[in-house]
C-alpha cells in the first residue's frame, strides 16, 4: 500500500426523506486494496456505493479520487466499474455484445479488431471460453455464467475503481465460495482496487483486505477481517461477527491491575483491554472460551454453569448451547459430552472480552 490513497471519502452526510442516512463517514481506500463495506440491511450501504459512482450527490462532505474533488463530476467522467446485485445484464443482446458495451462508450471507441480482442481476452480471464459463449444468449446461461458475464462486462473497460454491491447474493453457497475465492484471485492478480458491499460476514472475510463496519449509517469499525473478529470495537461488531455470548456487566471493579466482572451468570475476571479508554458495558465470551469441565474445587471466577440443551456441528468441531443463568450461549467444544446434563466450565481468561455498548464510542 502507498500512502497515497487512490479513494477518499471526508465526512459524508447524506439525508432520506428529511432523516439522517449517512452521518460523518469518512475512510480512504489505498491503490490496489480490496475494501469490504459490512452491514445489515437499510444501514445505506448501497447510498454510498451510488455516491460514490456519482448517481447520487451527497448533501455534505467531500469525495476525493487521486487527490481530485469528485464533485460535479458525472458518472461516466469517473471511470469506475459497478457490479449490481441483479448484474443488469442486457437480455436482447448476446454475451459478446454484453461485454463490448463498457468498450463502445469509451470516447474514442477502439477499433473493431481492438474491440473484440478486449472482449475475448475478458471472457477467458473471467473462466469463459470465449470460441464457447461469446455468441450465446445470456437468458439461457446458468446463474455462475451469467455472474461472470457481468463480472467481464465490468472488466473490460479497465476501470479505475471496482464498486461491488452485493453480486454473489442470490447463489447458493457452494457457488458463492467459488467465486469469492476466484474473484478475490483475480482482483490481486490485475491489481484491480475494489469497494464490495455486503451483509454477509463470510463473504468479507473470504475477499476483503480491509472490512469497515457501517451500522445505522455509521462506520463503527474499520481494519482487517482477523483484527476486527478478534477485537470487536462494541457490542453491535460482535453481534455483527456472529459472537453473542454477551452479558451485561453488573458491577465491575479494579483490583490488583484487573478487572472483575460480575454478571447474572457469575464473577470473571480479566486484564483490563487494550484502548478501552472507559468503563465498557458489556462481556463478551468468545466461542473457544471453554478449556476444561471444572473439578469440584473450581475457583468461583471465570467458571460458567450450565445445561446442555445440544450439540451441533459447525465447520468441521462440534459446537454446544448451554443453558446458564445469564442466558443460552454456543460455544466451539469437541470432547464428548451428555445432553440434558449440568457442567461447570473453566473459562480462559483470554477468551473474556470486555466491550463498549452497541454502537457506543463510551
Amino acid at each position: 500500500m502507498t500512502n497515497t490513497p487512490l479513494l477518499a471519502l471526508e465526512h459524508l452526510f447524506k439525508r432520506y426523506e428529511g432523516a439522517p442516512l449517512l452521518h460523518d463517514v469518512s475512510f480512504e481506500i489505498a491503490p490496489g486494496e480490496i475494501v469490504c463495506l459490512l452491514g445489515p440491511s437499510g444501514t445505506g450501504k448501497t447510498t454510498l456505493l451510488r455516491i460514490i459512482a456519482g448517481l447520487e450527490e451527497a448533501d455534505g462532505g467531500d469525495l476525493f479520487f487521486q487527490g481530485n474533488n469528485l464533485r460535479g463530476v458525472p458518472p461516466h467522467a469517473r471511470g469506475f466499474g459497478f457490479m449490481f446485485q441483479d448484474l443488469a445484464l442486457f437480455p436482447h443482446r448476446n454475451v459478446f455484445d454484453n461485454v463490448a458495451f463498457g468498450l463502445r462508450m469509451q470516447t474514442p471507441p477502439p477499433t473493431r479488431a481492438e474491440l473484440v480482442r478486449r472482449v475475448h481476452d475478458t471472457l477467458d480471464l473471467v473462466g469463459l471460453n470465449a470460441a464457447a459463449f461469446a455468441k450465446r444468449d445470456v437468458n439461457r446461461l446458468s446463474g455462475g455464467e451469467q455472474q461472470r458475464v457481468a463480472l467481464a462486462r465490468t472488466l473490460a473497460p479497465r476501470p479505475r475503481l471496482i464498486l461491488f454491491d452485493e453480486p454473489l447474493g442470490a447463489l447458493d453457497r457452494i457457488l458463492r465460495d467459488e467465486l469469492e475465492a476466484e474473484l478475490r484471485a483475480l482482483l490481486k492478480r490485475l491489481r484491480m482496487t475494489a469497494l464490495y458491499v455486503t451483509h454477509d460476514q463470510d463473504e468479507a472475510f473470504a475477499l476483503a483486505d480491509r472490512m469497515l463496519l457501517l451500522h445505522a449509517g455509521r462506520l463503527e469499525q474499520s481494519g482487517a477481517p482477523v483484527e476486527i473478529y478478534n477485537h470487536p470495537a462494541n457490542e453491535f461488531v460482535a453481534r455483527f461477527m456472529g459472537l453473542t455470548n454477551l452479558l451485561r456487566i453488573e458491577k465491575l471493579e479494579s483490583r490488583n491491575s484487573k478487572f472483575e466482572i460480575q454478571t447474572s451468570a457469575g464473577c470473571f475476571v480479566v486484564e483490563p483491554e487494550r484502548g478501552l479508554a472507559k468503563a465498557p458495558r458489556v462481556v463478551l465470551l468468545r466461542p473457544n472460551a471453554l478449556t476444561r469441565i471444572a473439578s469440584g474445587d473450581a475457583a468461583r471466577e471465570n467458571i460458567l454453569r450450565g445445561r446442555v440443551l445440544e450439540t451441533q456441528l459447525r465447520a468441521g468441531h462440534q459446537r454446544i448451547l448451554l443453558e446458564t443463568a445469564g442466558g443460552i450461549f454456543a460455544f466451539e467444544w469437541d470432547a464428548p459430552i451428555q445432553w440434558n446434563v449440568e457442567y461447570v466450565f473453566e473459562l480462559d481468561a483470554r477468551a473474556i472480552q470486555l466491550l463498549r455498548a452497541e454502537g457506543g464510542t463510551e
